[in-house]
């Protein structure tokens, strides 16, 4: 069997629900009243507020309005902060509302370059961006295909810079973000990254088999697992009108809807879940992280119902 093939193989056998409900006790979990839940990242030593803002808050914002959705994040103890350069003028936005408070935060950023060149040159042109002369976390952004991984790993690889600028002291920890649990998986077997950032949301986990596999992998190695979609209810329809610009699916909007999706992923042992780049749909998920608490047995069993009847963004394995 090749090795691609058993990668396939095993994680199709990981049972659909088999990691839900997972107990928290993996993780580290700092609780202070008036102040979002801070989480350990993994085996960084780092412990992160358990909402991450996402840098398309600001994307679009004046100087003013970014400004003030930092400090509103601050106010409520968020110290993770995620960017990329494919998020419009985000970096260039947050790099002035987030300087005052550099020092005290976890900066995170990406790259969507799979070459040594283009992946530096983002690198450096981000740092500049951000005002910084580091990032806490870099990270290989939106990693899909199996080409995908050849290239980053190939001969003039962006695993090249990576490596090269965590010796140079440009970034701490080594990251990235997938898309599909194929090349997830296969990024993890091949290097001893410190950090995955993955879609773990209620319907992909039970109605796409996407997630399971994913988190037991990264669970097994000891990486910080952070969340992307955890208020996402599903693609936009067809025809449907979009009310939220940021976002190429439809979030959810209601507080209750939205508060269920976030308890679902953070019932497990994720560190952190970056909301939806709408600046009121964050702001939403501040306030419900305030009085998080895990799912219940009941609640459990709601939303393996609510998922399977929901439409995912993503299965596993991939279409077409």
């Amino acid at each position: 069997m090749k090795r691609r093939d058993f990668i396939r193989a095993t994680a199709l056998s990981v049972p659909l629900a088999g990691m839900f409900p997972a107990e928290l006790l993996s993780i580290e979990r700092e609780i202070n009243a008036g102040k979002i839940e801070k989480r350990s990242l993994g085996k960084t030593g780092v412990k992160l507020s358990m909402i991450g803002f996402g840098g398309i808050v600001v994307m679009d914002a004046t100087p003013d309005q970014a400004a003030a959705r930092v400090k509103e994040a601050i106010d409520y103890g968020v110290n993770y902060f995620d960017v990329a350069p494919s998020y419009g003028n985000a970096e260039q936005m947050l790099g002035p509302a987030l300087e005052p408070y550099r020092k005290d935060v976890f900066l995170a950023c990406k790259t969507g370059e799979r070459g040594r060149e283009g992946s530096r040159r983002e690198l450096e042109q981000s740092l500049r961006n951000l005002r910084t002369d580091h990032f806490d976390l870099y990270q290989l952004h939106a990693v899909t295909s199996m080409q995908d991984v050849d290239e980053i790993f190939g001969q003039n690889g962006a695993i090249e810079t990576f490596l090269e600028a965590r010796n140079e002291g440009k970034v701490r920890f080594l990251g990235f973000s997938a898309h599909s649990v194929e090349a997830a998986l296969e990024l993890m077997n091949r290097f001893e990254f410190d950090t995955i950032l993955f879609p773990f949301n209620y319907a992909t986990w039970h109605a796409g088999n996407f997630g399971p596999q994913v988190m037991e992998k990264a669970k097994e190695k000891g990486m910080g697992i952070l969340a992307l979609k955890a208020m996402a209810k599903q693609p936009w329809l067809e025809g449907a009108t979009k009310t939220v610009a940021k976002t190429w699916y439809e979030p959810f909007s209601e507080p209750e809807d939205a508060n269920k999706g976030l308890r679902f992923t953070l019932s497990h042992p994720v560190t952190a879940a970056i909301p939806p780049g709408d600046e009121k749909l964050f702001s939403l998920a501040l306030r419900l992280a305030l009085d998080f608490k895990p799912l219940n047995a009941g609640e459990v069993e709601e939303m393996k119902t609510m998922g399977h009847h929901a439409k995912p963004l993503f299965r596993y394995p991939m279409q077409g």
